[in-house]
């Protein structure tokens, strides 16, 4: 159990939606109020999100034993394209807690009303 746990998708998948729900909670502490504000930290933490994504999926190859560089000389351009489709699909987990959180950054507004 420990070792599907640590080497399977389990503990990415937890990893990234924990991430999905703390990285607009962050990034409000330093964001602006206002609605139009509200777009932009949803847009910054969607790119935040998917750049992790990919970094977790990059990481779990390597961990695996895939060399990067290795990946790169078969494929090219083909690699970032193939972290960026893996990334997509790991949005299914983060996502919708994303959006949750997002929702719940205007109750801490003091100057600006939803």
């Amino acid at each position: 159990m420990t070792a599907a746990f640590a080497n399977g998708l389990i503990l990415p998948a937890i990893c990234l939606a924990a991430l999905g729900w703390t990285v607009p909670r962050v990034l409000a502490i330093f964001w602006p109020e206002g609605v139009k504000w509200l777009m932009g930290l949803a847009l910054v933490s969607t790119i935040i999100m998917a750049l992790c994504g990919a970094g977790f999926f990059a990481v779990l190859y390597t961990s695996q034993g895939v060399n990067i560089d290795d990946l790169y000389a078969t494929g090219g351009l083909s690699v970032p394209l193939h972290f960026a489709k893996l990334s997509l699909i790991s949005a299914l987990l983060w996502a919708p807690l994303m959006v949750l959180s997002l929702a719940g950054v205007p109750k801490n507004w003091v100057k600006e009303v939803w």
